[in-house]
């Protein structure tokens, strides 16, 4: 097969989050085993010591709570070595960015040398092929890659996007609803549309109150 064409396989929604064991700056990490029963958000960043990776692991620290609170662990990657990662990470803590203080990373980051992870996780784009593109993967508690999410390396990452996108499934698989475009937490919700056409009727001609029905298909409520 031509090079050109050779592209790096990735997982895809839907799909087991591949797994992998290595080292990271918190410690040994068996993936995804270790975080079982935890939503996850693995990133990938470029390299180490990149403007835009420092300004995003500045904001992931700054989140951490946030996602903790919604029982979400961080975890990023990049292909260089651990002691890359933690003389990095070090010098961040000396950055008061925006002038809203200065943080401490929390969160591990895995020493990927050989790329292998990388590889697993198709972050290795035709435009970089010795270097990670910024990949977000959102994993449910159950392993399973819920959101795959690929950002040039010159763009930085929303961080309360990728925050939103995980409240959002979380709700969905508590309450088997929909959230619709630039929904955020406390916003109505949307129900599955009707299957048959005496559920369609019903839905259209509802009395209930915490319904705004649009059309037979399209329903919000809020919760």
């Amino acid at each position: 097969m031509n090079e050109e064409m050779n592209y790096n396989p990735m997982p895809m929604i839907g799909d087991k989050a591949p797994e992998f064991r290595t080292m990271t700056t918190k410690g040994k990490v068996d993936f995804p085993n270790d975080y079982k029963g935890s939503w996850v958000v693995l990133f990938s960043h470029p390299a180490d010591f990149t403007p835009v990776c420092t300004t995003e692991f500045i904001g992931f620290t700054k989140m951490a709570p946030e996602f903790e609170k919604i029982n979400t662990k961080l975890i990023g990657l990049s292909i260089d070595s651990l002691h890359s990662h933690l003389a990095w990470a070090k010098s961040i803590e000396d950055i008061d960015l925006y002038g809203e203080g200065k943080v401490k990373v929390s969160f591990p980051i895995i020493a990927d040398i050989s790329m292998s992870v990388a590889k697993k996780y198709g972050m290795l784009q035709t435009v970089a092929k010795t270097q990670t593109v910024r990949a977000v993967f959102i994993i449910d508690p159950e392993g399973i890659v819920r959101t795959i999410l690929y950002y040039p390396m010159s763009t930085g990452r929303n961080l309360p996007e990728i925050l939103r996108i995980v409240k959002s499934l979380q709700l969905h698989d508590k309450e088997n609803v929909s959230t619709p475009a630039n929904w955020e937490e406390g916003n109505q919700v949307i129900l599955g549309a009707p299957l048959t056409l005496e559920e369609a009727e019903e839905r259209i001609s509802s009395k209930d109150d915490s319904l705004t029905v649009y059309d037979w298909y399209l329903t919000m409520k809020k919760l």
